[in-house]
């Protein structure tokens, strides 16, 4: 137990240690592929190995070559943010290693993800009808709402009959929704070819409502069945919102499902003159928001949203005789509300989290990100050389540089953001809008600064006039 004392407060000295200087560090390590590998024994050792060496090994090889996603110049995919007092928290939860499965697996565990769901709700804006659990990760929640879709749809007999035979079904989203839709389809076996793609339009690159309808009545005519509308607010490549209340209605008129993917862009329905962007959202029937991206908690946290937890629990719950909580029917077990059966205890980073800060902090930091981005993308603009591809959505907009090389406009946007990120002083990445190659720069992290951002034009500018 004494080396245990020594070497946990050595691992949490490192981590403290780590983020005080990670913003001296590299945000992308300069290493090759197989590196790391080449620099780790081929094979287990038959001895105990004295814990110094191996914690010297961890500094000597694994932490140069990771990328540092903690880093206030991290503008690449979404924030993964870990502010302190959600570490600290982790360090309880990894130190107690409980299973919350179960209401009695960790009674205290039940409870507050109960409260903290609650908690969010409020600071999101939400109805008081909506309940919800914390999953893993939007994968996760994503699959357990297109599951629910499934299994509404089919009159819940999916699950004991399976889908040889049944009824085609259909599923609808936008063309600029996250890969994790497309997974949740095949894993749940609805099948690719029935994630319909609706077309989108307007600033916002939303689905266009009136296309739905059109998509929806022809496979109604065709002999199919809709079971679904999925509905993103803020999506991966550059932010598309879709006109969620538009959505809501014809989910209704045609008795759908509607699910909003609101992983990243949710957490800034922390400030209430955003809510606009999500307007109609009290008709959604489930939301995931990620906590873990923008607002600062640990990864794993994702809220997940549910208007009616029954049919959720009526979908994934399995209730064997080893699982019962005798003489306490109506507690919670969060194990019946999603894929996995074990569960870690994520909401004590919530609760450590919204208590340190409070929502008034979380809130300004959201519109700093907000105002700086646009600050930056303004800057860009005016640079010769330089086009503006999106507009900004939350805090993340897309560009484009011209330039006077002969190479294709795709080949050198795609040499300019590799060309950053070897550079290492801050991390891009890219994506596709109307298939031609966009950079996309989003502003998120926790200790990020106004001079952070700007400091990624001087970055951007400078390596762009040596392509």
């Amino acid at each position: 137990m004494e080396d245990f004392r020594k070497w946990a407060v050595r691992a949490a000295e490192w981590g403290v240690d780590y983020r005080e200087r990670v913003r001296d560090l590299p945000v992308r390590p300069d290493v090759q592929p197989g590196e790391i590998a080449a620099r780790i024994a081929a094979a287990p050792p038959e001895q105990a190995e004295a814990f110094e060496d191996v914690f010297a090994d961890f500094e000597r090889i694994i932490a140069p070559g990771m990328t540092n996603w903690q880093h206030p110049r991290f503008f690449a995919y979404f924030p993964a943010n870990a502010a302190p007092p959600s570490v600290v928290a982790e360090y309880l939860v990894k130190a107690m290693a409980a299973v919350c499965m179960l209401w009695q697996t960790s009674p205290a565990a039940t409870e507050l993800e109960t409260r903290m769901i609650d908690w969010l709700r409020q600071a999101f804006g939400l109805p008081e009808e909506f309940k919800g659990c914390i999953q893993d990760t939007a994968s996760t929640a994503t699959l357990a709402a297109v599951l629910v879709m499934r299994e509404r749809a089919l009159g819940f007999t999916g699950n004991t009959a399976g889908l040889f035979g049944a009824q085609r079904l259909r599923v609808y989203c936008s063309p600029e929704a996250h890969s994790s839709i497309d997974r949740a389809i095949w894993f749940s076996g609805i099948g690719a070819d029935n994630l319909v793609r609706i077309p989108i339009k307007g600033p916002l690159r939303g689905a266009d409502p009136d296309a739905l309808r059109e998509l929806i009545r022809a496979d109604i005519a065709a002999g199919m069945k809709p079971a679904g509308i999925i509905g993103n607010v803020g999506a991966t490549g550059v932010g598309a919102t879709d006109p969620i209340g538009a959505l809501a209605a014809i989910a209704r008129d045609f008795n759908l499902y509607l699910h909003v993917d609101a992983a990243w862009a949710g957490t800034a329905m922390i400030c209430p003159e955003l809510r606009h962007l999500w307007a109609g959202i009290e008709g959604a029937d489930s939301i995931v928001i990620n906590p873990h991206k923008w607002l600062g908690a640990q990864q794993h946290c994702t809220a997940h949203f549910v208007r009616d937890p029954s049919t959720l629990t009526r979908t994934l719950a399995a209730r064997p005789d080893y699982l019962h909580t005798l003489g306490q029917d109506e507690v919670v077990n969060y194990s019946e509300w999603g894929i996995p059966l074990g569960r870690q205890f994520r909401a004590l980073k919530l609760w450590f989290l919204l208590r340190a800060y409070g929502l008034e902090a979380l809130r300004a930091m959201i519109r700093n990100h907000i105002a700086w981005s646009r600050a930056l993308c303004e800057k860009l603009r005016a640079t010769p050389g330089f086009e503006i591809v999106t507009e900004p959505n939350y805090s993340l907009f897309s560009f484009r540089y011209r330039g006077k090389s002969s190479a294709s406009p795709d080949d050198l946007n795609l040499a300019l953001v590799e060309a950053i990120n070897a550079d290492g002083r801050i991390y891009l990445t890219q994506t596709r809008v109307d298939g031609a190659v966009a950079i996309r720069f989003q502003v998120g992290q926790f200790e990020c600064t106004e001079a952070d951002v700007m400091s990624a034009y001087d970055v951007i500018t400078e390596i762009a006039a040596r392509l």
